[in-house]
């Protein structure tokens, strides 16, 4: 059976890694992203790839039944929009940014799952697949938006997997660590800034709680959700994959 897959956020970093990935396989891929730039750098490689703000639910669902058709069916989702969000102690948060963050990492795979889901409902078969992080299982210190969106992302997924069981149809969450990239660049940054240190010094700091001392490929996460994608993770449901190299703590 060809995979058929939507992917949000397709377009750069993780998403691009993971989207190539199923499309290397022959899978059929349709992705959205919000950066039209980025978009038209890769329309040519997949099967639809189009802008779309994950948090205007009626553009997301658009963009699903598009795919849809274009695809000629669906097998497996995954909602891997996200952003960084503030860094800051909660009190220096600004309320928009707080919404912003939120709206992002959590509301947008709402979106996605609300219009995706009914159809593979319609087949009952197929895998989703949401992108947490190791913020969430541990504090994140001057991330609180993010934290709290991706314990949230957790919390989405254990109840999907309750209510599509029945279905035959699996949910998943991956938790990646710090993924080598320009986003985990930027983060850096600005918690180099904030902590009024040198960004080498941030960047040590980052893996120093790793039990594996380094960072994450982007192209380790693609083979992941090729692997919960796939047959062989058929039983695998509910269940939080940390991908992370064993972060003890995330402060």
């Amino acid at each position: 059976m060809t995979q058929k897959l939507i992917i949000t956020a397709g377009a750069s970093g993780i998403g691009l890694a993971i989207a190539r990935h199923f499309a290397s396989n022959g899978a059929l891929v349709a992705i959205c992203d919000i950066d039209a730039t980025a978009i038209s750098q890769v329309t040519d490689e997949f099967a639809l790839a189009t802008t779309c703000d994950v948090t205007d639910v009626d553009a997301v669902a658009s963009f699903v039944n598009q795919a849809v058709e274009r695809m000629g069916g669906l097998t497996t989702v995954i909602a891997n929009a996200g952003t960084a969000g503030p860094t800051a102690l909660i009190e220096d948060i600004a309320p928009e940014d707080w919404a912003q963050t939120i709206a992002v990492n959590l509301t947008g795979q709402y979106a996605l799952c609300r219009a995706a889901i009914p159809y593979l409902k319609a087949h009952n078969k197929g895998s989703v697949i949401l992108m947490s992080s190791a913020a969430g299982r541990l504090g994140l210190p001057m991330r609180s938006p993010y934290a709290a969106a991706k314990w949230g992302v957790v919390g989405l997924k254990e109840t999907l997997a309750m209510e599509l069981g029945p279905h035959s149809i699996t949910v998943n969450a991956i938790l990646p660590g710090s993924v080598k990239g320009p986003r985990m660049d930027a983060v850096l940054t600005a918690k180099a800034k904030a902590s009024g240190i040198s960004l080498d010094a941030a960047r040590n700091a980052e893996v120093q709680n790793t039990s594996l001392g380094r960072m994450i490929e982007p192209d380790e996460i693609a083979e992941l959700a090729w692997f919960v994608a796939s047959p062989a993770a058929r039983s695998i449901s509910g269940q939080s994959l940390g991908l992370c190299g064993n972060f003890e703590t995330l402060r």
